[in-house]
């Protein structure tokens, strides 16, 4: 089989694109090869795959007894060829530790999980996974954002179910340190498809109305009255009526290690997140107002996510694609300004089964990245068009048709 080629360039040209393809590949046993690996970063840093990318790559190539070529921290191309599906491993403990303490266990999980989801046997027991690493990274997903809006999104609309637990934190911030997180994950029996759940029909704006903010906040313990206050104060005058409540408060002993999580949730659970990870400043002065400058700041992206309306939030969007795509019959998971231009008439069952109503279906084009939303979203729906060409993209992005992928 000829392998799938992929420029590293395209569209967002990042690690995204090596996660996404790599995952895919491994799943559906297609090889691939990548040139150009993270050829839109920039700097004596920039390009060629980090030591997290070589980590899950790592894991997959064992996980299918693949082929590889060029595997190693700032390879700029990649030859990966699978020769074992999901439905024939037998592992059911799976430790993983990456290289660098810093490099991000989220980002790893994003490559290999799609492969356990599908990776069920006879017995059909669940899979344990650690992975150590960073819990807290720069330009990645935290393991709160995990735990508190990706997975129960993907068990509410996905039934895709995963215990968790963080076992310890590691940042990217301040000294050198490694975290670990642990999860449970049941895969989908033997030949069963991955479904979505279509979501209740909305009753707008009042569908968009928030109930309830969550905080989780690990931050110097002598700062976190100030924030506290802070937080509740801001958010009370942007979400007048909605609860704050203190999911999580945490010492995180050092002045260079901030990490902030606000997750506003509806009364009908749509979910959107916004954080902040970063360090407070040696300066005097800017210290006096870096918690009012924090809380404003963050509060007010948190309530500017919500405005633009929708089902979840820009980080979440592209993070989902992959599971629309993977998924049988039709799912939707609208945002912003999509909701204008593609009519709520569109109704999808609990089977995925579409009605149009009086709607209007327009298939995109997927030689490049297209739809709605970020470069990472745009350019996922492009990668996982490339691995599962039957995939079917309506209305920008708005509307997929799953591939339908099972395993027997």
């Amino acid at each position: 089989m000829k392998a799938i080629e992929i420029d590293g360039r395209t569209g967002e040209g990042g690690g995204q694109l090596v996660r996404i393809a790599v995952g895919l590949a491994a799943l559906t046993s297609q090889p691939v090869k990548i040139t150009n690996i993270r050829g839109n970063r920039e700097g004596p840093k920039g390009g060629g795959l980090k030591n997290q990318h070589v980590t899950s790559i790592q894991c997959l190539a064992d996980l299918t007894n693949a082929s590889v070529d060029g595997l190693h921290v700032g390879s700029k191309t990649l030859i990966f060829i699978p020769r074992r599906g999901p439905c024939e491993l037998l592992q059911r403990n799976i430790t993983l530790s990456a290289a660098s303490g810093a490099a991000s266990t989220l980002l790893i999980l994003q490559a290999i999980l799609p492969f356990f989801v599908f990776a069920s046997n006879s017995d059909g027991g669940p899979i344990e996974v650690s992975i150590s690493g960073g819990t807290n990274v720069s330009f990645s997903l935290s393991y709160e954002y995990l735990d508190q809006v990706l997975l129960p999104v993907l068990e509410d609309r996905f039934a895709i179910h995963v215990e968790r637990k963080l076992k310890g934190r590691g940042w990217s911030l301040g000294p050198s340190s490694r975290g670990e997180i642990w999860l449970k994950i049941s895969p989908l029996p033997i030949g069963r498809p991955l479904r979505a759940k279509a979501a209740a029909p909305r009753k707008r704006p009042d569908s968009l109305q928030v109930s309830k903010v969550d905080v989780s906040m690990v931050v110097p313990g002598s700062m976190h009255e100030e924030l506290q206050n802070t937080l509740v104060k801001d958010l009370g005058d942007l979400f007048p009526g909605a609860e704050v409540n203190l999911k999580l408060v945490e010492d995180s002993q050092l002045e260079t290690r901030w990490y902030i999580l606000l997750v506003a949730i509806s009364e009908e659970g749509i979910r959107w997140g916004k954080d902040y990870l970063g360090s407070m400043p040696k300066k005097p002065k800017m210290r006096q107002t870096f918690i009012p400058q924090i809380s404003h700041k963050l509060c007010r992206e948190l309530y500017e996510e919500v405005s633009v309306g929708g089902e979840l939030d820009e980080q979440l969007q592209d993070q989902i694609i992959c599971y629309q795509a993977l998924c049988e019959g039709y799912s939707s998971f609208p945002r912003g300004n999509v909701l204008a231009e593609s009519s709520e008439d569109i109704l999808i069952d609990a089977m995925g089964n579409l009605d149009i109503g009086n709607s209007r279906m327009r298939r995109e084009k997927t030689q490049e990245p297209f739809g709605y939303g970020s470069l990472h979203t745009k350019t996922a729906r492009y990668i996982v068009s490339q691995l599962l060409p039957t995939v079917e993209f309506y209305n920008k992005g708005n509307l997929v048709k799953g591939a339908g992928i099972s395993f027997t």
